[in-house]
């Protein structure tokens, strides 16, 4: 499966720069190629579901990424998901960052919380994302892991029902560069950072 050549780009970019992940979160990053690795060797489905307070920024850009990581290196049967605690949208900043990347990313219909077609590669269906709750019935309710993105979700939801494994991967919110001059800047970072960890989790997946 080829992504999209912008995306591929990038992907390719950002494997040159896995030295600059610190070592504490390749600890946490090598839980998630684990839980990969063991749902791969019994040939079983592999779901993920990442996990932001609304579900707007983070979980949505790691979400993409883990998609476009397992087409990237050829693993198959991943699943990708995101919610929040509660439902908002997915951010105008943070789609704009992820097109910027090389995702193709086109809003399905104008509305308070709209729903996104995504494509990363073009031998592959693209997803549909939009803003929901963690527990939203699109979400797998058993044999998934839950990654939490950010650390208020992380400490607010202690428990996520059905969850065979729970991941902390928690990132700085980019919200915090909302309206200001930096604010596009900030959110490719955030994108970048994401996209780095995504890729290397993945490409320790055991052959």
């Amino acid at each position: 499966m080829s992504l999209l050549p912008e995306l591929a780009r990038t992907a390719k970019a950002l494997e040159t720069t896995f030295a600059e992940i610190p070592a504490e979160r390749k600890q946490q990053l090598h839980r998630l190629s684990n839980y990969i690795s063991q749902k791969r060797a019994a040939s079983q489905t592999i779901n993920l579901v990442f996990i932001c307070t609304h579900n707007s920024r983070r979980s949505h850009m790691a979400q993409l990424w883990a998609q476009a990581a397992a087409a990237y290196y050829n693993i198959r049967h991943v699943h990708t998901f995101s919610g929040g605690t509660e439902a908002t949208a997915f951010y105008p900043a943070a789609v704009e960052a992820m097109q910027e990347l090389g995702f193709e990313i086109k809003k399905e219909a104008a509305e308070a919380n709209p729903r996104y077609m995504v494509k990363f590669a073009d031998d592959a269906d693209g997803i549909t994302v939009w803003s929901k709750r963690f527990d939203d019935a699109a979400n797998p309710t058993a044999d998934f892991a839950a990654i939490m993105t950010c650390s208020d979700a992380d400490q607010n939801c202690p428990f996520v029902p059905g969850a065979e494994q729970r991941i902390a991967l928690t990132y700085t919110d980019p919200k915090l560069s909302d309206n200001t001059a930096h604010q596009l800047q900030i959110y490719k970072e955030r994108a970048l950072q994401i996209g780095r960890e995504m890729l290397f989790a993945f490409s320790e997946v055991t052959r």
